[in-house]
């Protein structure tokens, strides 16, 4: 049993165990009717929330507060698809995910447009969170009578994607952000064109995508052979080339040279991509 320290909103409590530990506790209408002092049970068809630090607890409390009811059950509802994925999300998702929705709907109401610039890299990075973003659109859609764009989905699959406890460590937004830099770079210097609808352009995407990943968790590969990288810049100059480019700009911007490995593997999928 917890004891009620205060009723934020309808579907939201902040309440405190047995052992004095504040928790805000998540449930469709466990708020209606109750008050502080009295005691509630976390039953299995709720959620409690274990504050993180001090900082984030205060955040969190006088977000929910602020926003409406329908905004916490339907980050509930997203957190349990994501779930039901196979996701393992951190609690801090409640409060991102929560505050975020509320803007956007609040964004859309006033007729404020905001381009998600990297909608087409999340949707190919991370379709698993972009399809639970894509029902979360319908959802909104049903429940507020609101529609938002497309690149809302991306911004959901965003938030779930930084949330994922099994990719602890990695920035979402940066993994996405030196995607983007480096295909801008291989578009300019070895002539590909990405399009969201190609194999070949989802698979070297997705290369990118783990290649960036152990650039950010500094799991990048090493080898002390070099005949595939040698081998490449015989038969694949022009990629080879444009790999070194992206080489040149990494180490510009985050001070990391990447090893002869990766560039190789970088060349191949060049190679692959572009055009005879």
């Amino acid at each position: 049993m917890h004891t009620i320290k205060k009723v934020l909103n309808s579907s939201v409590v902040l309440v405190e165990d047995g052992r004095g530990v504040e928790r805000v506790l998540l449930g469709k209408g466990i708020g209606y009717g109750q008050k502080a002092g009295q005691q509630i049970a976390a039953s299995e068809g709720e959620r409690v929330f274990v504050a993180l630090d001090d900082a984030d607890k205060r955040n969190l409390v006088e977000l929910l507060a602020q926003i409406p009811a329908e905004f916490i059950d339907l980050t509930r509802s997203i957190v349990h698809d994501a779930e039901q994925a196979g996701l393992a999300l951190d609690p801090h998702i409640y409060l991102a995910l929560t505050d975020h929705l509320h803007f956007a709907v609040d964004r859309q109401r006033r007729g404020l447009k905001i381009v998600n610039k990297l909608a087409w890299e999340m949707r190919t990075i991370y379709p698993k969170q972009y399809e639970i973003g894509v029902k979360a659109l319908a959802a909104m859609q049903d429940r507020l009578g609101v529609s938002l764009p497309d690149d809302e989905a991306a911004n959901i699959a965003f938030h779930l994607a930084n949330a994922d406890e099994g990719r602890a460590g990695v920035d979402s937004l940066q993994v996405v952000q030196l995607i983007r830099e480096i295909t801008t770079i291989v578009s300019h210097t070895a002539a590909i064109q990405l399009n969201r609808e190609d194999l070949h352009s989802a698979r070297f995407v997705a290369h990118l995508q783990y290649l960036v990943e152990r650039f950010f968790t500094s799991k990048l590969l090493h080898s002390n052979d070099d005949f595939l990288f040698h081998s490449l810049s015989q038969r694949y100059p022009r990629a080879v080339a444009s790999a070194e480019r992206v080489r040149a700009f990494v180490h510009g911007k985050h001070g990391v040279m990447l090893p002869n490995e990766e560039v190789a593997f970088l060349a191949l999928h060049i190679a692959r991509a572009a055009p005879e």
